[in-house]
């Protein structure tokens, strides 16, 4: 890229001397390598949006305000506490009488897991948000990107028989599990869902499971 001129200039004596000019550098290539070297970035970096974890909560009621919480239907209440070992228990309806709380009954973040619990439950609104992806897919109806998020939402908003669940945690859950469930509530497509504070009979009714299990298992041994 970098070349000399020379000249040869004669000196007395019958003896050519040669004359040297500055160099000079053809920088062509240079730019037709930065062109190259832009591309290729262009065309190899993942355009993708920043994964973050999106939550809508409900607005904060101020202390002045009388205003009545929603009403939460019992048939369409699943709850889902987060426990301790990466275990997780859930029950329906409302646990509002210590002497004879629900049945907690116990599963895990595996496919057959909690997962399942939450598919059965919303079957109706998850049959409908596939059927309506597979007519996207297949051309049958035809929308622009944003709007098919758009009409999702609609269809989530619109739903009247699909479980509302309520998101607990015990003393001793971890972050991890929380983050696998609120992954799951996204691959279920679950409308509805909140988080609230534990309270003390569903504390009592998860230790009571616990030492049940412990007192099983020590029969065992």
């Amino acid at each position: 890229m970098a070349e000399i001129a020379e000249a040869e200039v004669k000196q007395k004596g019958g003896k050519k001397k040669p004359k040297k000019f500055a160099t000079h550098v053809d920088m062509t290539p240079m730019v037709d390598l930065m062109c190259i070297l832009i591309t290729f970035f262009m065309l190899t970096t993942a355009f993708n949006k920043p994964k973050i974890m999106e939550i809508v909560l409900p607005e904060k009621i101020k202390k002045d305000e009388n205003v009545a919480p929603p009403k939460i239907a019992k048939s369409r209440t699943i709850n889902i506490i987060l426990g301790p070992d990466n275990k997780v228990f859930w029950y329906p309806g409302v646990a509002d009488n210590p002497n004879n709380p629900p049945p907690l009954r116990e599963t895990d973040f595996s496919a057959d897991g909690i997962r399942q619990v939450l598919l059965e439950r919303n079957r109706a609104l998850f049959r409908k948000i596939s059927e309506f992806n597979d007519d996207i897919l297949t051309g049958k109806i035809e929308l622009p990107r944003d709007s098919v998020q758009s009409a999702i939402m609609q269809l989530k908003k619109d739903d009247d028989t699909g479980p509302i669940v309520l998101i607990k945690a015990y003393k001793d859950s971890n972050y991890g599990n929380f983050v696998d469930l609120i992954d799951e509530m996204s691959i279920c497509d679950i409308a509805r869902y909140t988080f609230v504070d534990i309270s003390w009979i569903e504390e009592d009714m998860v230790e009571k499971t616990i030492n049940a299990e412990g007192s099983d298992r020590s029969g065992q041994n």
